[in-house]
């Protein structure tokens, strides 16, 4: 059983590692069945590892501002990637919470976005890549940059936080050699393979997809295998800050957590190789936190949680009390003990990346509601039974009206509630412009959202998440 937090000289460190675009289910200690994160597998034997952990509110934006506050997006009003203006100023970050405790602060690899307020200091790295610059070795950049830094605050006589954002798992996915070929081997532009006609068809991405996949590619199984490549490779690579932690001393006074912001779609649902779409291969995601004598090393937790639920999580594992804040989330401490055992298993959802979509999931169904046609011509209801088809290939809005009307009624009455404990809006229902494209509020036709809608390069890709519009 987890203990509470004994007295010592000083609070403990913390480390976060918030990763990119990681699907829970292609990390081999949450059963994937390519041996993609030994390292992580030996982290997680001597941690707490959570198996229902949600990434709410898409996409990167939103799921950060959620992740590294404690709050949800009514509270945080941040709902979209290209968020417009900082963040609340009445909404606190960790980071500042823990600056205000007398910590030491510093980000890697977020600098410039709302989410990120609040640290002393900012470090940037290569966290992105093409075809013509070669293979990309995000991880070693952020390395190069995180472990001296990590060195100097583990020299200083206050306590530190952290936070690390790796970018391995996502587009483009370029791991080096030999992670290329761990997880593949044939000829990934056979000409008698047809898998990627429909991903190159797809206008709106091809040519970003185009600027870092291999000329004539045909075979979506090589870059599912890239994927997983870059998931390996950054695994070997953060085996160095693991190495590096024990060396320093820090193993038994650091608190340590890998979470992801949100996961990614690869081949499903024709959202390929990006993280928009509200189904379960972008909503799960990992978290593991170890702390040695303070939560059970090996211990799987089952229960529902939410980033919402890091922050207090981490306040209270530090013995930080902060009655000034009213967190949306819980600690998962009382989880972790058995006292409970689970957070709300009814989860609001928000999109706002390349779509504009919310919905809510239970253990049993999944209802999607777009606020405005999609580029994908999707319909504008979808109903899911995620015990009878858990890959959610079966859209049953038609044939269920009930069970949509209850989820929608469901959904709205929680909205409400949000809405009326806040004293503010669900921000997914206004968003002009959200989509980056001057002169248009919102789409009116997917044909239209098709026609309008492009990435080209990863330069474009790294704008569009690292910098708010003020």
């Amino acid at each position: 059983m987890a203990t509470r937090p004994r007295s010592r000289r000083r609070p403990p460190n913390i480390i976060l590692m918030g990763i990119d675009s990681l699907r829970r289910d292609h990390m081999s200690c949450y059963g994937y069945h390519r041996l993609t994160t030994p390292h992580i597998d030996r982290f997680a034997q001597e941690s707490t590892l959570f198996e229902q952990t949600f990434s709410a509110h898409i996409p990167t934006t939103s799921a950060y501002a959620s992740m590294l506050t404690g709050m949800d997006v009514f509270t945080t009003q941040v709902v979209a990637l290209r968020h417009k203006g900082p963040l609340r100023p009445e909404v606190s970050t960790l980071a500042e919470i823990l600056r205000e405790e007398g910590y030491n602060t510093t980000c890697v690899g977020f600098s410039g976005n709302p989410s990120s307020r609040g640290f002393d200091n900012y470090l940037d790295y290569a966290g992105w890549g093409s075809w013509n610059e070669g293979r990309s070795p995000k991880a070693q950049n952020l390395n190069e940059v995180a472990i001296p830094e990590l060195e100097r605050l583990a020299r200083k006589r206050k306590p530190f936080f952290l936070f690390l954002r790796h970018m391995d798992p996502h587009a483009p996915y370029l791991p080096p050699e030999p992670f290329e070929r761990m997880f593949y081997h044939g000829n990934e532009c056979d000409p008698k393979n047809k898998s990627m006609e429909p991903v190159m068809a797809f206008k709106p991405f091809r040519d970003f997809f185009a600027s870092w996949m291999p000329p004539g590619i045909t075979d979506k199984d090589y870059v599912i295998a890239q994927y997983d490549g870059a998931i390996a490779y950054m695994d070997a690579a953060i085996r160095s800050i693991f190495t590096a932690i024990t060396s320093l001393g820090l193993d038994d006074n650091t608190i340590v957590v890998i979470n992801g912001d949100h996961g990614e779609t690869l081949y499903e649902h024709e959202c390929y190789f990006d993280h928009h779409g509200l189904y379960d291969p972008t909503l799960v995601v990992p978290l593991i936190i170890r702390y040695p004598g303070h939560l059970p090393a090996g211990k799987r937790v089952r229960g529902y949680n939410q980033h919402k639920d890091l922050v207090p999580t981490l306040l209270e594992l530090a013995n930080i009390q902060r009655d000034d804040i009213q967190f949306d989330g819980r600690s998962l401490l009382p989880m972790v003990r058995g006292e409970v055992p689970s957070h709300e298993s009814e989860i609001y959802l928000t999109e706002c990346t390349w779509m504009r979509k919310h919905g809510w999931r239970t253990p049993e169904w999944k209802l999607i509601v777009a606020l405005e046609p999609d580029f994908h011509f999707k319909p504008e209801v979808e109903l899911y039974n995620l015990v009878e088809d858990p890959e959610e290939n079966h859209n049953l809005a038609e044939s269920e009206p009930g069970v949509v009307a209850m989820l929608k009624e469901r959904m709205e009455a929680w909205i409400a509630k949000r809405e009326a404990e806040t004293g503010l809006p669900n921000p997914i229902l206004n968003q002009p412009g959200w989509h980056g494209r001057e002169g248009i509020d919102y789409f009116t036709s997917s044909q239209q959202a098709y026609d309008t809608l492009h990435i080209g390069d990863p330069a474009q890709a790294a704008r569009l998440q690292s910098r708010s519009r003020e």
